[in-house]
């Protein structure tokens, strides 16, 4: 096995663990909202809340991994993951939950962007496709694993116990990386920009809190629209700065490589409309169609499912296609698989819905890893850093957008309907939206040359 390899399976372990937790906590939601009394939309607000500090920190990652050396942040963000893993096992209510959720997202901010940076800086081009494809193959298993397991879980024993189980995973994950991966030394940064660092920060929780809250009646309506108009400020505040310093906080200059760009723009349009879908999919099973979390996991895991199935046909298909055609024909076949499920009742067999997930996990996951590993492509080497935790952080951040548009349109669907309890017919709204957001995508990759990323795809037209 060579370097590469060896050193993605042991990242892996940590996108393993974070993998599992965002699994097992979706199928674990409605039980959480019976025990707190809360309303089970509003119990998305433990998964955006993780994601919302994921974003905030992660552009701290890249410098703290330069200064403090990757391996040694690498192991520290483990541990922190861990222990608050266990502080979520042991919340009585959701705002403590939220509150330990954002420390989670703390750990998870510089366990994954720095733990890609630790494979990235030291893998050739040509190798980079097998290398994501090692590091991303293992993870998945955290979504294939993660329903099933959170619905056994959740009905044998607490959905406090699907935090729980990070803690041995953690702990293995963090000898085996202190045992196998080289150290890294430290660098001279510089200084930190921690102007840009606090007006990026500040815009990106100014904006989810108006998201996540606007509509909600969770505070007055004017503070979340205060909110939503002071993150925009702020963030056009952030981005005039960033322009303008010589080691910006997040390096907007990135967005010149057409590689990089397109990852980052189309890619985000698809990872917020598929982002939906983990979040619909389970609450649908459950609340919807009457389903225990056992039954649903074992049926939603089909996504999971299909997406690992896809991953070694990934290579074979990009060097055939290559990287433009590719996001193009399969984000069509992406969009019609979410959209799919809308038409999906409580009639159906659960074998067909699983058959449907499971296609639905094949084209999704294509999607995924062209534009995770097409984002890296021409970025070189002196840059990693800097593209490792803008493109990080854009990738957190439409996750939990996808939250939010999935709990938006379902509360916007009951009040459409005058009902207070959600039906079939509010999910089948929730997929249209979704799948509506993923089309967005597609006329955007045609912009890319023929020959994107030829060198990582083999593509040769």
């Amino acid at each position: 096995m060579s370097d590469h390899r060896g050193i993605a399976l042991i990242v892996a372990s940590a996108l393993f663990m974070q993998n599992l937790d965002s699994a097992v906590l979706a199928t674990a939601l409605p039980a959480m909202a019976r025990d707190f009394g809360e309303d089970p939309a509003r119990l998305g607000a433990a998964i955006t809340s993780y994601l919302v500090a994921l974003t905030v920190f992660i552009p701290f990652s890249a410098w703290i991994a330069d200064r403090f050396g990757a391996k040694r942040v690498f192991m520290l963000a483990i541990l922190v993951f861990v222990a608050s893993s266990m502080l979520c096992g042991r919340a009585q209510g959701l705002g403590e939950l939220i509150a330990f959720r954002v420390m989670q997202g703390l750990g998870g901010a510089m366990m994954v962007p720095v733990g890609r940076l630790l494979l990235l800086r030291g893998v050739a081009k040509k190798d980079m496709l097998s290398a994501m494809a090692w590091l991303t193959m293992p993870a998945l298993l955290g979504p294939v694993t993660g329903p099933p397991l959170g619905g056994v879980l959740t009905d044998y024993w607490s959905w406090r116990a699907v935090f729980w189980i990070n803690v041995p995973i953690g702990l293995i994950g963090f000898a085996l990386v202190a045992w196998k991966i080289p150290h890294v030394p430290p660098t001279r940064p510089g200084p930190p920009d921690l102007v840009g660092l606090g007006l990026t920060g500040t815009a990106l929780a100014l904006l989810m809190f108006g998201l996540e809250t606007v509509g909600r009646h969770v505070v007055p309506g004017w503070v979340s629209w205060l909110s939503l108009g002071l993150g925009l400020a702020t963030g056009a505040l952030a981005i005039r700065h960033c322009r303008r310093v010589k080691r910006p906080a997040v390096d907007l200059s990135l967005f010149s490589i057409a590689t990089f760009r397109d990852p980052a723009v189309a890619g985000s349009l698809f990872r917020t409309g598929a982002g939906a879908v983990p979040f619909l999919i389970p609450v649908m099973l459950q609340i919807g169609f009457g389903m225990s979390a056992t039954q649903s996991g074992f049926v939603s895991f089909a996504t999971a499912l299909g997406a690992f199935a896809m991953k070694p046909l990934v290579r074979p298909v990009l060097r055939r296609g290559g990287f433009r055609r590719t996001l193009m024909v399969n984000g069509v076949l992406a969009a019609a698989g979410i959209g799919a499920l809308a038409l999906v009742t409580p009639a159906w067999p659960s074998v067909a819905i699983f058959l449907l997930l499971a296609l639905g996990g094949l084209a999704r996951s294509l999607q995924f890893t062209s534009l995770n590993t097409l984002a890296f492509a021409d970025v070189p080497t002196e840059r990693m850093s800097a593209a490792t935790a803008l493109y990080g952080t854009l990738q957190q951040l439409t996750p939990a957008l996808g939250v939010v548009l999935a709990t938006g349109t379902l509360e916007v669907s009951l009040g459409l309907a005058g009902r207070e309890a959600l039906l079939p017919a509010d999910f089948s709204l929730g997929f249209v939206v979704a799948a509506v957001v993923v089309v967005l995508s597609i006329p955007l990759h045609a912009r890319l040359p023929a020959d994107a990323g030829a060198e990582v795809s083999g593509h040769r037209g």
